[in-house]
């Protein structure tokens, strides 16, 4: 998702019009509109401080628009997260379960599953990443899709709990249980 596309989407979730975000920023009533347009079309790229300040009034954590450094744990997640946004069918995400007593003998390093309509027709690859933040993340974020398809959150909250985090990320332990330790209030009905 480009950053323009990602502003729109994150305005138009929060009720403002590009008129509205324009006037927010300072910029002239009759061009309020026309500078955030050229911003989502990609015609214009905002400054970092315009960033900052979109981010702020639209109630995001910057690194949204800004970016993080490269390679980052919080890098790798929020591509994850836009690419989501993108298409919500990309990502299947669940916990494995260890089995009992260690295999080193064994190379069999193959993960089985049980097929049933949910999986794709033909055997997916799967990926396992040796970034233990990364995979901290990864656990609390395979909690959240699964609030989301079971319904204990909404949409809005999955949307909010991704366009604030890691302000609003909590530890998840490999049983998914959530600590709730997180510093942004992300939940409309916090259960």
């Amino acid at each position: 998702m480009t950053l323009g596309e990602k502003i729109k989407r994150i305005r138009t979730f929060r009720g403002l019009t590009q008129r509205d975000l324009g006037l927010k920023l300072g910029y002239d009533e009759k061009n309020a509109d026309v500078r955030i347009a050229q911003y989502e079309s990609g015609y214009r790229v905002p400054k970092k401080d315009t960033l900052l300040a979109m981010s702020e009034i639209m109630n995001i954590n910057s690194i949204h628009l800004t970016g993080t450094k490269s390679g980052t744990a919080e890098e790798i997640m929020l591509t994850f997260f836009w690419l989501d946004e993108d298409n919500r069918n990309i990502f299947h995400l669940f916990q494995l379960v260890r089995n009992p007593g260690k295999t080193n003998a064994s190379d069999d390093t193959v993960v089985r599953y049980n097929d049933n309509d949910n999986w794709p027709a033909h055997p997916p690859v799967g990926m396992w990443i040796n970034y233990g933040l990364v995979n901290d993340f990864m656990r609390e974020w395979c909690l959240r899709k699964e609030q989301l398809r079971s319904g204990i959150i909404s949409e809005d909250e999955y949307f909010e709990w991704k366009i604030n985090w890691p302000a609003t990320s909590s530890s998840v332990d490999a049983k998914g249980n959530d600590n709730k330790n997180n510093s942004y209030q992300w939940r409309i009905n916090n259960g």
